[in-house]
């Protein structure tokens, strides 16, 4: 079969995921159909080549065609492909994996419960809470906070959580129960003459004000990204988790941080709690822990709440939650040897060397663009945010145009690059193994494509 047939078949069967359905069955928008690839670098079925600076999606975070990871999958296919987990059954790579994770956690984590995505993980962790609660004899307290410009996931409840209104329009979202509170996107604020400083303390006076409003005893759970990723790739403003965190505290409100980014030292460190230095009661894991060569997810639970949980069995009997693939051993496998791939190679060292080199060169060339209105980064997650009018942050009027074109040209000429869902934002996010001759050209690439659409 020939690309042109493999071409038509994909716009006739295949439901893409963030996709303009019309436009893509028609052949109005282009389709590109992957074949191989090596390092950061990734090949299609036409033979060209380009450099992923966004590692897939923020996911293969090692880089791909890694022998070590491909090896162990295939032992593991050839010994057991596949056993449930139900009812205390086990195999060596989830028993390893999960001991390899607690291990590398916050001190106060103490339990692993698998599943695919990090969609399902934040509905386990939300089902979790909610059951612990019970547990404890707190029934009302079910709400959970989000945060506008968050993303958790496009499932009905992580739906819900998501704080971005094209996830929620034409699907009756978000559900009872699930309410926002301001985005921590510091370039987005409405008065320009104000600090971060103020900004953090203004984003949690409305917190606490939205807690009081809904009542302290309804609301279970705030759930956050240490780093925005969807809604802009946006670092948090200075003092902004010192400020949540005590608020959080004093309502005795759990806070749940969605890692699916952030974990596996994607800002340096291997989680982004510890990061910020934040406490978290539950984190949610995916994308980083096999580098997307098998899917695979987690929920990471604090002693405090998986004791409740483990003790509240005596009483109720066996926890009613559970899936067909929850620790695959296949994508169990790849979590062990990915995980010692990021040690044996010091990559989460590496990762924080090459953001500071790669973060340094996007403010250099970029900043005094006349169309970029911001420059952030926090680890190798970076953006470059395009405005109308640079002096008075005057935003484009149809937004997210200008990325989309930005980045088609990028692909043309050799560089993956990412529209952000959120705004007219660039996003990048490459592979930890990332060396500085590439960064360089993802450099070049993006300043020749941004001249070329310009001109």
């Amino acid at each position: 079969m020939n690309n042109q047939s493999y071409e038509e078949l994909d716009r006739k069967n295949f439901i893409h995921p963030l996709t303009h359905l019309g436009k893509f069955e028609r052949g109005e928008i282009p389709s590109r159909i992957m074949e191989s690839a090596n390092g950061v670098l990734i090949k299609d079925t036409s033979g060209k080549e380009y450099i992923d600076a966004f590692a897939g999606l923020y996911c293969i975070n090692v880089g791909y065609g890694r022998k070590k990871i491909i090896d162990a999958i295939k032992k593991q296919v050839s010994q057991l492909a596949y056993y449930h987990s139900y009812y205390g059954n086990a195999t060596e790579a989830s028993i390893k994996l999960s001991d390899m994770i607690i291990e590398r956690a916050p001190n106060n984590m103490k339990k692993i419960y698998f599943g695919l995505t990090g969609s399902d993980a934040n509905e386990t962790n939300i089902k979790l809470l909610w059951h612990y609660n019970n547990l404890i004899g707190k029934t009302k307290k079910k709400k959970i906070i989000a945060r506008i410009g968050g993303y958790h996931g496009a499932g009905i409840l992580t739906g819900s959580l998501t704080g971005l209104k094209k996830y929620h329009e034409n699907f009756d979202l978000p559900i009872s129960g699930i309410i926002h509170t301001e985005a921590a996107h510091y370039f987005h604020r409405d008065d320009l003459d104000q600090d971060e400083n103020d900004f953090s303390i203004m984003c949690g006076e409305n917190l606490e004000q939205l807690i009081i409003n809904e009542g302290p005893d309804t609301i279970a759970g705030f759930i956050a990204e240490p780093v925005m990723g969807n809604g802009g790739l946006v670092p948090p403003p200075k003092n902004y988790w010192p400020i949540i965190s005590n608020i959080l505290k004093k309502y005795e409100i759990a806070f749940i941080s969605d890692e699916v980014i952030t974990g596996f030292g994607r800002l340096g460190k291997m989680f982004g709690v510890e990061y910020y230095n934040i406490k978290a009661d539950m984190i949610t894991i995916a994308k980083g822990l096999t580098s997307a060569y098998s899917p695979l997810s987690g929920s990471i639970i604090s002693d405090k709440i998986s004791q409740v949980i483990s003790d509240g069995t005596d009483e109720f009997g066996p926890l009613m939650q559970g899936s067909t693939y929850s620790a695959h051993p296949i994508s169990c496998a790849a979590g062990v040897a990915n995980l010692q791939l990021i040690d044996d190679e010091n990559l989460i060292e590496n990762g924080h060397l090459i953001a500071n080199y790669f973060n340094n060169k996007l403010i250099e060339k970029l900043e005094d663009h006349p169309l970029v209105g911001d420059v952030r980064s926090a680890g190798l997650l970076s953006a470059v945010e395009f405005v109308k009018d640079k002096k008075n942050r005057n935003f484009f009027d149809k937004q997210g145009q200008f990325a989309q074109k930005l980045v088609t040209v990028m692909s043309k000429n050799g560089v993956l690059a990412r529209a952000m869902p959120s705004g007219d934002t660039l996003g990048f996010a490459p592979a930890l193994c990332l060396n500085e001759k590439e960064a360089d050209i993802i450099i070049e690439k993006t300043l020749i494509s941004l001249k070329e659409i310009t001109s």
